[in-house]
């Protein structure tokens, strides 16, 4: 592998790192927000909805990062 190889890999693997921590990031907020409007009895139940929709897709994409991270024992 040529030095301008490995540049592209190590860019690619830290803009993946970088999108990982973002949706962490994110996932984390939401739980927050989530955790809070729950407490709220005038809390919109269409709203909460559509916030734990987000934060399960969050979780998704954060899986399907992680698995990607690990590397492939049968290669």
């Amino acid at each position: 592998m040529s030095e301008d190889d490995s540049d592209k890999v190590n860019l690619e693997l830290l803009k993946r790192l970088e999108r990982l921590r973002s949706l962490r990031i994110e996932h984390r907020d939401l739980d927050d927000v989530i955790s809070r409007l729950q407490m709220d009895l005038y809390t919109d139940e269409i709203q909460l909805r559509r916030l734990k929709k987000r934060k399960l897709m969050l979780k998704d994409q954060i899986a399907r990062l992680e698995s990607e991270q690990i590397p492939d024992l049968n290669a």
